[in-house]
Formats: structure tokens, C-alpha cells, sequence
């Protein structure tokens, strides 16, 4: 009997491990067989036959943008950076830059329930929940970190990048892209190995880079030749290079997808521009505070906030393709700020009040 248990227990497993090969493989031709190229034209980042969506919306009721509560943070009083939030889980990530560490934020009970460690000068970071990963540059090591969400235990690191910032996950082709500033390119990272497939130069210093699912572009400022960069993540190769006029040093932007909008920030003259993705022309420029650096776009409330270096938190709401100044909040390095797409509360970590880091939840009108 024992020897019979043993056996049925080695099928089992053997087995179990069949129907995750074949489940794995079946996953991989899936992927491949919804490649599609990046639709881009020296006039158009939009598919010919794509029809615009722009929801109606209100002006806010009122321009305040409310304290909700402040939370003390742990770590050194130091610069914060990129955030990414999980719907699905409602964490949000903060990246407390020179801290060397990423904090998880639970926007439901309102405390950190877990810190990532080993990702010095962490700068960018993106979550992706179908895949249980959290993808950190930590700048600092020159690498981008891996974590897996259940266990925040690290479990992959892509090394050979000499200042890595923006993250991009190319849904279609399972591929990352990471903005690498001071190397001038952008870095095509192989989602199943972990290992660095191409390095693309851009001609320039490498802003931030997103990933357009309408286009099936990947897209990235150029940040010292004032330029946007459309990117065939099939191909990995330039298709498109746009310029940007009114720019000066754009860096950080945000995408209205179904919109065909961009919302591009520029750190050398304090500046927000609207961009058409139909036409690829500048259709708005506003003031914002002094280098602007980090977005978040609330998609269901058409709403656009620019956090800036001189410590301004500049909010704007979409009235269709007309994007008016809804206020601003103000406090010290205010230049990173999350957003909860389901409370469409704010999240902004402020590296020195009173000796120590401190976070701020802000609400706003509806």
C-alpha cells in the first residue's frame, strides 16, 4: 500500500507540473498571437478607425482640495518619489527615495502594512497586479528590483542600468520598458527571464516613459531635446519622434487612453501641455508650480494633479478637450502625490515636517 500511495502521490505531482507546462505555454502563444505593432504616423499617435471617448463631466464645486488626515511615515526625513496603486487591493506603493526602501500603503485602514527593502534611491515604480509584481528602479544599484506583492519578497534583479527611473509594462508583448535618464535610453526588460533584451537610444536624456494601449505605443520624453518618442514594443525600435513646442525639459506626463490626450509636464519653465494624440499638436499650455514632476490622472472624474518641486500641488479638471486650473494645495517638496481611483482621495508623502516624513490625504470636490 505504501508503495502504491508513493506512486500515486509522484503522478499527482508529475501530473500537476504537465498542466502547468502546457498552462504556461498556452499562456505565452496567447500573448504572442495579440501582438499587435504601435500605430504611429508622423501626424497621429491613433489608429485610423479609433473614435474618441470623452465623458461628459462638472466643474468640481469647490477649487479646495481637503485635508483629510496626516499620518506620520517611517524612515529618515528624506525625498520621496513615484507611486503606483493597486485597484485590486487598494495598496499603494511610495517609494521613499532616499530612504532606500518603498513603503505599502493600505488605502482602507489607512497605515503601511509592509516595507520593501535593498532598492536604494528608489525613483520609479509600477504595479501589476495580474502578474503579482512590483517593479522598483532602484537608481542607486543601477538595477530594476522585482517584488513579488504577496510576500514583498524580491525575486528578480535587472542590473547594467545606469540611472533607471520611469517603468512602462507592455501588456501585448509582456515586455517592461524603464526610462534610464542619464544612459539616454530606454531599456527593454523580457518579462519571463528577467533579462534586458535591447538597449534603445533616444538621442537624449530619458524622461518618463508610459505605455499607450491604444496606439500599442510605448512612449517617452525626451526630456533635452523637447520631444516625445513612440516606441513598437513588437519591434523595439523608434517609429515616431515628436516635438513638443512651448517644452522646456519635459519630463513627467499622464495619459487620458480613451481621450487621446497627454499631459506633459516641463521642469525648466513650469509648465503643463495638452497634447492631441490624433494630430500630435499642442492644443493647451498652463502654469504650474516650479519643476513639475510627478502626475496623477483620475480617469473616472477627468481629473489631472501636477505635484512640483517648489512645492505645489496644481489640480485641473477635463471639460472634453479643454483642460481648466481647479486649484491648488500647497506644502513643502510636494512634488510626488498618488491617487486611490476608487476613493479619488490623494496621497502626498512630504519628506520633512517638523523632523520627520509625514503623509497627507487630501480630498476633493465633486
Amino acid at each position: 500500500m505504501r508503495n502504491h500511495s508513493v506512486i500515486r502521490r509522484a503522478a499527482l505531482s508529475l501530473t500537476g507540473a504537465i498542466l502547468v507546462l502546457v498552462s504556461t505555454s498556452s499562456s505565452l502563444h496567447a500573448l504572442q498571437d495579440k501582438q499587435v505593432s504601435c500605430a504611429a504616423t508622423p501626424t497621429s499617435l491613433t489608429p485610423v478607425n479609433y473614435h474618441r471617448v470623452l465623458p461628459s463631466t462638472h466643474a468640481p464645486a469647490s477649487s479646495d482640495l481637503r485635508l483629510v488626515r496626516e499620518l506620520p511615515l517611517p524612515g529618515s526625513a528624506s525625498r520621496f518619489d513615484y507611486q503606483s496603486f493597486d485597484p485590486t487591493t487598494h495598496k499603494l506603493y511610495m517609494n521613499h527615495m532616499n530612504a532606500g526602501e518603498t513603503l505599502v500603503f493600505s488605502t482602507d485602514s489607512g497605515r503601511i502594512i509592509g516595507r520593501i527593502a535593498g532598492v536604494p534611491r528608489a525613483t520609479g515604480v509600477l504595479v501589476i497586479p495580474s502578474l503579482h509584481r512590483v517593479y522598483v528602479s532602484a537608481a542607486g544599484a543601477h538595477e530594476v528590483v522585482g517584488v513579488d506583492d504577496r510576500t514583498l519578497q524580491v525575486v528578480q534583479r535587472i542590473g547594467g542600468i545606469q540611472f533607471p527611473d520611469g517603468i512602462a509594462y507592455a501588456s501585448d508583448v509582456g515586455k517592461l520598458f524603464v526610462s534610464d535618464e542619464s544612459g539616454s535610453a530606454d531599456i527593454v526588460i523580457d518579462m519571463k527571464t528577467g533579462k534586458k533584451l535591447t538597449t534603445i537610444a533616444l538621442g537624449g536624456e530619458a524622461g518618463n516613459t508610459h505605455y499607450d494601449s491604444v496606439s500599442h505605443c510605448v512612449l517617452v520624453a525626451v526630456q533635452t531635446r523637447n520631444q516625445l518618442v513612440a516606441i513598437d514594443p513588437v519591434s523595439e525600435k523608434i517609429v515616431g519622434r515628436y516635438d513638443l513646442p512651448g517644452s522646456d525639459h519635459p519630463h513627467g506626463f499622464a495619459l487620458d487612453q480613451p481621450g487621446r490626450l497627454l499631459f506633459m509636464s516641463c521642469e525648466g519653465n513650469a509648465k503643463l501641455l495638452v497634447l492631441d494624440l490624433t494630430t500630435m499638436r499642442v492644443i493647451g499650455a498652463h502654469d504650474v508650480g516650479e519643476s513639475p514632476d510627478v502626475l496623477a490622472w483620475d480617469a473616472e472624474w477627468r481629473r489631472l494633479y501636477v505635484a512640483s518641486e517648489g512645492g505645489v500641488l496644481s489640480a485641473f479638471w477635463a471639460d472634453g478637450m479643454t483642460l481648466r486650473a481647479a486649484g491648488e494645495y500647497r506644502a513643502p517638496h510636494a512634488h510626488a502625490v498618488g491617487l486611490d481611483s476608487h476613493t479619488h482621495r490623494l496621497y502626498l508623502p512630504l519628506q520633512n515636517i517638523s523632523g520627520r516624513p509625514v503623509l497627507r490625504v487630501l480630498a476633493p470636490s465633486n
